[in-house]
C-alpha cells in the first residue's frame, strides 16, 4: 500500500488552531508551567527523584538478604516496609509516572504535530496532583510507626491490624491517600491524552500514520482511564475499613485473644478489584515500551516497521485482553478450577499478539542497516529480556505450575524481568534517543555504552540467580532465611553474589544521572535531527521545541512515520511533512 497524500489532496484542518497560554514570569514559565514539555520534564523528575528512594529501599532489602544479621537497624519490620515502599513506587509512581506523565506529555503533541495538548491548564494541575501524592507517600517515612509493611499489594485483613508495621498507625492511611491522589491527578493528564490524540492532529495525520509511541500511549492511558477506578474504590474502601471500622474486606476476625469490630468483610474482594487494576498497570507500562522500541529500532535499523497495521491492532488486542487475565495473580487464593482453566487459557491467549509484535521487531531488523548506537542497544536488551520474562509467565500462567511457585522467588524474578528491567531499559534508550531534542545536545557516548553494559548484564546477573533460588523452594518476603532446610551454602553464596551484583547496577545509575546532568552543559551539539529520523518531534525548527512547538504554521503530513530507505529517494529518510511521492512508499497493507 502506498501511503502518500499529494500536495494539493490534504484535506482543510476540522478544529482551528488552540489559543496558546503565554507566561508571564518565571513561575508561570517554568514552575506553574502550562507548557507540556516543561510538565514532562517535572514529571519525569519528580518520579525520578522517587524512584531513587526505592533504589535505595531495593539496596537495604539485598543487604538483609545478602548478609542477613550483620546490620540491626534493618529489623523484619522495616525489611516489611521497604518491600512494600520500594515496589509501589517502582510499578505506580515511577513507571507509571514516567511512561504516561513524562513522555506522553513530551511526544504526544510533538508527533502528532499539536502546539500543545488540548486542556493546558488541566494538565498543569495533574503535576502538582502528581508531586502531592508523591509528598504524601514520603511523609509516611516520617509519621509515628513509619510506612505501611503490607507488602506492595496491600492485602486486606493483614494490611489494617496491628501485627504489621504501620497498620494501626498513619503508615496505611498515607499510603491509601496517596493511591487516590496520584489516580486524580492521573485522570486528569489522561483525558488529555486521549482527546489531544483523537481531536489536536495536525492535517493528513490520520491515526494509521501515528507513530506507534504515539499508539503505546495513547492505548495505555484508556485502558488506565478504566482500571484505575477499581483500584481507587479499594483503597477508598480500605481507607474507610481502617478508618471509620467498616467492614468491606475485614471479616469476623479475633487478634490477640480479642474480638475486632469488623464482621462479613471479603478478604478476596479487595484481591479482585486490586488486580483487576493490576494486570492491565502491566501492559500500562508495557504498550509505551512497545511503541518506543518500535520507533528506535526502525530508526535506528534505517528500516520502515514491518506490519504497521497488525503492530496497532495487536497493541489494541494486548490492551483489550489484559482485563480478562487478572485472577492468575490470584490461584492460590481458592479459586473455582473451572476458573483456574479460564484465565490459564487468556493469559496464554494474551501471548499471541504480543508474540506478533516480537516477530516484527525481528522482521524489521532483517537486512536492516543497523547502528549499533546507545538507543539501538537498549531496545534489542530489551527484546531479549521481554521474551525471556515472558516465558516464565508463560510457566507462571498454567495453574499446577503456578501454585508451587506461587511464593517463591523464582516469582519476583519473572516479575522483575517483564515489568522492572524491560521497561526501565526502554526508559534508558528512550532518554538517549530524544535527551537531543529535549536539550539540544548529545549524552556522552563513552559513559553512555558503560551505563548499557553494567546495566545489561548486571540485571541478568541479578534475576537470572533468583530463578534457580525458586525451583529450589526459597520463599519471597521472609526478612530471615538463614535457619531454613532448603536454604543451602550455595544459596547463601548466591544471595550474597546477587546483592553484591545489586550495587554494581545501582552505581551504573548514578554514572547515567551524571551523564544526563553534565551533558545539558558539556555535551556535544545534537543539531535538529541527529538520527535523521522522519517523526514530526524531529522537524520542529528550533531544537529544544520552543512555545506552541511549530512556529507559525503547524506541519502538514503526507505521508506515514517509516519511510526509511526508501528506493528513488535521495536520503534515507524522508520525514512526515515533505510531499511528494517516491518508487514505492512502503507502507504494508
Amino acid at each position: 500500500m502506498v501511503d502518500v497524500t499529494p500536495a494539493d489532496a490534504v484535506p482543510p484542518a476540522e478544529v482551528g488552531e488552540m489559543e496558546l497560554y503565554h507566561p508571564h514570569s518565571w513561575w508561570t514559565k517554568y514552575v506553574f508551567s502550562q507548557d507540556a514539555k516543561v510538565i514532562a520534564i517535572q514529571y519525569s523528575a519528580t518520579a525520578t527523584s522517587i524512584g531513587l528512594v526505592a533504589l535505595v529501599l531495593s539496596w537495604l532489602m539485598r543487604l538483609q538478604l545478602g548478609f542477613p544479621g550483620t546490620f540491626d537497624f534493618i529489623t523484619p519490620e522495616a525489611y516489611y516496609q521497604f518491600i512494600t515502599m520500594h515496589g509501589m513506587i517502582m510499578v505506580i509512581y515511577l513507571l507509571t509516572a514516567l511512561f504516561l506523565g513524562g513522555f506522553g506529555n513530551y511526544l504526544i503533541p510533538l508527533m502528532v504535530g499539536a502546539r500543545d495538548m488540548v486542556f493546558p491548564y488541566v494538565n498543569m494541575l495533574s503535576y502538582w496532583i502528581y508531586l502531592l501524592a508523591v509528598l504524601v507517600l514520603v511523609s509516611s517515612f516520617f509519621a509515628p510507626g513509619g510506612p505501611t509493611g503490607a507488602g506492595w499489594t496491600l492485602y486486606p485483613p493483614q494490611a489494617i491490624m496491628s501485627g504489621t508495621p504501620g497498620g494501626q498507625d498513619w503508615g496505611i492511611i498515607l499510603m491509601l491517600s496517596s493511591l487516590i491522589l496520584f489516580i486524580i491527578g492521573f485522570t486528569m493528564g489522561g483525558l488529555n491524552y486521549v482527546v489531544t490524540v483523537l481531536q489536536g492532529r495536525t492535517r493528513g495525520m490520520t491515526l494509521m500514520r501515528l507513530p506507534l509511541t504515539v499508539w503505546g500511549i495513547f492505548t495505555a492511558t484508556v485502558m488506565a482511564l478504566l482500571a484505575f477506578p477499581a483500584l481507587f474504590v479499594a483503597c477508598v474502601m480500605m481507607l474507610l475499613d481502617r478508618a471509620l471500622g467498616t467492614s468491606f474486606f475485614m471479616p469476623a476476625i479475633v487478634e490477640m485473644g480479642e474480638q475486632l469490630q469488623h464482621n462479613g468483610g471479603s478478604p478476596i474482594l479487595f484481591q479482585h478489584l486490586f488486580w483487576f487494576f493490576g494486570h492491565p498497570e502491566v501492559y500500562i507500562v508495557a504498550l509505551p515500551a512497545f511503541g518506543i522500541v518500535s520507533d528506535l529500532i526502525s530508526t535506528h535499523a534505517r528500516k520502515n516497521i514491518f506490519g504497521y497495521r497488525m503492530m496497532v491492532w495487536a497493541i489494541i488486542a494486548i490492551g483489550a485482553l489484559s482485563f480478562v487475565v487478572w485472577a492468575h495473580h490470584m490461584y492460590v487464593s481458592g479459586m473455582n478450577p473451572y476458573f483456574g482453566f479460564f484465565f490459564a487459557t487468556t493469559t496464554l491467549i494474551i501471548a499471541v499478539p504480543t508474540a506478533i509484535k516480537v516477530y516484527n521487531w525481528v522482521l524489521t531488523l532483517w537486512r536492516g542497516d543497523i547502528h549499533l548506537t546507545i538507543p539501538m542497544l537498549f531496545a534489542l536488551a530489551f527484546i531479549v529480556t521481554f521474551v525471556n520474562g515472558g516465558l516464565t509467565g508463560l510457566f507462571l500462567g498454567n495453574v499446577v505450575v503456578d501454585v508451587p511457585l506461587s511464593d517463591t522467588m523464582f516469582v519476583v524474578a519473572h516479575f522483575h524481568m517483564v515489568m522492572g528491567v524491560a521497561p526501565i531499559l526502554v526508559i534508558f534508550g528512550a532518554i538517549y534517543h530524544w535527551y537531543p531534542k529535549v536539550t539540544g545536545r548529545m549524552l556522552d557516548e563513552t559513559l553512555g555504552r558503560f551505563h548499557f553494559w553494567v546495566t545489561f548484564i548486571g540485571a541478568y546477573l541479578i534475576f537470572f540467580p533468583m530463578h534457580y533460588l525458586g525451583l529450589m523452594g526459597v520463599p519471597r518476603r521472609y526478612a530471615e532465611l538463614t535457619d531454613m532446610t532448603i536454604m543451602t551454602e550455595s544459596a547463601h553464596h548466591l544471595n550474597s553474589f546477587i546483592s553484591i551484583m545489586a550495587f554494581i547496577v545501582g552505581f551504573a545509575q548514578i554514572v547515567f544521572l551524571f551523564n544526563l546532568i553534565w551533558s545539558i552543559r558539556h555535551g556535544r551539539e545534537a543539531g535538529g535531527n541527529p538520527w535523521r529520523a522522519t517523526t514530526l518531534e524531529w522537524q520542529t525548527p528550533q531544537t529544544p521545541p520552543a512555545h506552541g512547538n511549530f512556529g507559525k504554521e503547524l506541519p502538514i503530513v503526507y505521508r506515514w512515520a517509516y519511510d526509511y530507505s526508501v528506493p528513488g529517494a535521495k536520503e534515507d529518510f524522508i520525514p512526515q511533512n515533505v510531499p511528494g511521492a517516491f518508487a514505492p512508499s512502503r507502507e504494508p497493507a
